[in-house]
C-alpha cells in the first residue's frame, strides 16, 4: 500500500520535509516512489510548494495521504 507522507531532511534544528509517495513499510527517510512537493517551516510565512496533479494522481491509484500532509494541505487552502 502507498503513503502520502512527509520525509525529514536537514539537520537538528533546521529541518525541511519531502512531501513524498512511499512504500508503508519503508524507513522515514527511504527510497521514495516519487518525491511530490517539499515543507520549509523555518521560513516566514512556511514555504509549501506540491504537485496537486501528481497528488491526485496517487490518491486515484489508491494512496493513503497521512495525517501531517492532510493539515498542510487544509492549511495552504
Amino acid at each position: 500500500m502507498l503513503k502520502i507522507r512527509l520525509a525529514q531532511h536537514g539537520s537538528k534544528n533546521r529541518r525541511t520535509f519531502r512531501i513524498v509517495a512511499i512504500e508503508e513499510g519503508k524507513r522515514r527517510n527511504g527510497r521514495p516512489v516519487e518525491v511530490l512537493g517539499f515543507y520549509n517551516p523555518l521560513v516566514k510565512p512556511a514555504e509549501l510548494k506540491l504537485d496537486l496533479e501528481r497528488l491526485s494522481y496517487w490518491k486515484k491509484l489508491g494512496a493513503v495521504v497521512t495525517v501531517g500532509v492532510t493539515k498542510l494541505l487544509s492549511n495552504k487552502s
